[in-house]
C-alpha cells in the first residue's frame, strides 16, 4: 500500500524530524518564519516548505501581523496524534510498573537472604 503524502496526513507530517522541531518552537509562541530559521539554524525556503506542510495537516496556525505571517503551533490539530499515543502510554506505564516490582522484589530477596546469612552467624 503507498505511503500517505505528508501534505494529506498529521503523522507522516511529524515523522520528519525538522517539522518535529518547528512545532515544539512554535508551541510556546506565536513566531515569524525569519525567527524560526534563526532559532533552529534552518534555511528560510526549507522552514517555509515544512510550514507549508505543517498548516495543510492542521499542526500550525498562521495569521497576517503587517507585512509578517505569524505561526503558532495549533494544539486542537495535535489532538489525534496525542490520542493516538495515550493507547500506548497505557503500555509504557504497565510495563515500567512492572520492571519496578519486580527490581523491589529482588531488593527484598537480597535482603531476606542477607539476613538469614548474619543470623546463620551469629
Amino acid at each position: 500500500m503507498a505511503r500517505a503524502a505528508t501534505t494529506s496526513d498529521a503523522f507522516n507530517a511529524v515523522a520528519e524530524p525538522r517539522r518535529r522541531e518547528i512545532l515544539e518552537y512554535l508551541a510556546q509562541h506565536e513566531r515569524p518564519v525569519g525567527d524560526i530559521v534563526i532559532a533552529l539554524k534552518l534555511e528560510q525556503p526549507s522552514v517555509s516548505k515544512h510550514l507549508r506542510v505543517l498548516r495543510d495537516v492542521g499542526l500550525v496556525r498562521v495569521r497576517r501581523n503587517g507585512r509578517h505571517m505569524m505561526y503558532q503551533t495549533n494544539a486542537s490539530g495535535l489532538r489525534p496524534l496525542h490520542e493516538w499515543t495515550q493507547f500506548f502510554e497505557k503500555l509504557w506505564t504497565h510495563q515500567l510498573t512492572s520492571i519496578k516490582d519486580r527490581a523491589e522484589q529482588k531488593e527484598l530477596e537480597k535482603l531476606f537472604q542477607q539476613n538469614k546469612k548474619e543470623e546463620k552467624q551469629q
